[in-house]
This record gives C-alpha cells, structure tokens and sequence, in this order.
C-alpha cells in the first residue's frame, strides 16, 4: 500500500507488515503497513515520465488559482485511525509548502472536511462504507498539521466531491477564480471527484502528483493516469511553487 510505485510493478517495493492491525472504536480492524523504501523523489519523477505526455497548459499560470486542500483529516492521517494513509506522511510537508506559499501570495485556500451530522445525509455513502465519518468524531477533524486560518475557506461535505451539495463554485467564482490546483486524500475518490466535477464546474484543473495519496499504490497512479487524458493536469509541488514564486 505504497503511494509511489514505478507501473508496470517492480521488485524494488519493499513493506514491513505488522502482526496486528489498528483497531478504533469497535469499527473493526484494518491492517497496518509502514512503508520501508522511502525514495520518494525518485518515485515522482517516474511518475512525471509516465504522465509526461499529458502535461498540457505550461508553463503554468496559476495567478487566478486557488488552492483545494482535501481532507486532510485525522481519520486518514493519524496512525490510531483504522483509515490511516500510511503514504500521507511523505505529502504532509508538500501540502504545508503550498497552502504557505498561496497566503502569502495572497490566493485562497480551501480546506475540506468530510463529515455527517446525521444518519439523513448518508445516502450512498452510508451504504457503501460500514464506518462513515460522523461530525461528532474526534478524528473527522482538521490535522493540527495544517495551518487552518481565519481567511480560509472551509467546506464541510457529505460526499467525495468538493463540489456535491456545497458552495464552493460560487465563492470560487466570487473571488475570481479560474483554475483549482487539488492535493489532500484519497486520490481515487475524493481528490479524482473533485477534480471532475471541478471540470464540468468550466475549472481549470491540476493534481498535485506528490500533493495527494491514498491506501494503494495502483490506485493513486490509475487516478492520475485517467484524469490526466481528460480533465486534469499533473503537477509537482515544485512546480506549482515556482508558477506562483513560492
């Protein structure tokens, strides 16, 4: 359950698995694996030479941009949750750099919380998850890792879009922006959802390829590979910072 893995596999993947799995409140028990290769660099820039011939729109121009920070919540980024994204911890310090670099230009930030206040909002959500993520849950809260200010945006949503049931292409909008740049987890649901819908929103779209994670490997460069053919675009942390002189 790697984030970065060169496709097709290879051997050079390495995990170190532990006897027990994480158990919290009764939701049952999911196994814990602690990534041991940690050549996460190298891992990017494999990445880069897969999705290079879908890069489009550079060089980059995110003046009218804003930042979508999606989910980074306890239940995937704490090691005592049994939703715990052992790749977030390589993404952590990329998100942090960029949702610094965007105050200080000035652009917005916008921070994603998933969570439910009440059985009534479930819908397919609760029937497909047996552990949906209830607004009253210590661990559906904001990382303390992120730097959550009064000037940013929060979105509280009961789907996997940012979009779905929200306000957000209208504050978008309001404050002129054009283009959305996405980190956060889960790549394949949350992050890929927001960046369709965003798209179909008339959105400029760009997914930050060492910026989101999820649980598995294949399913974070499956994600990135689909939505760069139609609607979003791949980009590093790096790059994003130099388009926007951070």
């Amino acid at each position: 359950m790697a984030l970065f893995l060169p496709f097709p596999a290879t051997q050079s993947r390495k995990w170190l698995r532990t006897e027990e799995g994480t158990q919290r409140k009764g939701r049952g028990l999911m196994d814990e694996y602690q990534i041991v290769e940690e050549d996460f660099n190298s891992k990017v820039k494999e990445m880069l030479s897969i999705l290079g011939e879908r890069r489009r729109f550079f060089p980059l121009d995110l003046s009218s941009s804003a930042l979508l920070v999606i989910d980074m919540q306890d239940f995937f980024l704490s090691e005592e949750s049994h939703a715990f994204v052992p790749s977030s911890k390589f993404i952590v310090p990329n998100v942090q750099a960029l949702i610094e670099a965007y105050k200080k230009e000035g652009l917005p930030v916008v921070f994603s919380r998933h969570a439910h206040k009440g059985p009534e909002d479930l819908g397919m959500m609760g029937k497909w998850w047996s552990d949906p993520m209830m607004d009253d849950d210590p661990f559906t809260k904001i990382s303390d890792s992120m730097n959550v200010g009064d000037s940013d945006i929060l979105v509280r949503k009961t789907r996997y879009s940012m979009f779905h049931g929200t306000k957000l292409a209208d504050m978008l909008r309001d404050k002129g922006v054009k283009k959305v740049v996405i980190t956060g987890v889960t790549t394949h649901l949350c992050c890929e959802s927001t960046a369709r819908a965003a798209f179909m929103l008339d959105f400029e779209v760009y997914s930050v390829i060492d910026g989101t994670a999820t649980w598995e490997d294949d399913m974070h460069l499956a994600s990135l590979r689909t939505s760069s053919h139609g609607f979003s675009v791949p980009v590093t942390t790096k790059e994003v910072l130099e388009a926007i002189g951070g």
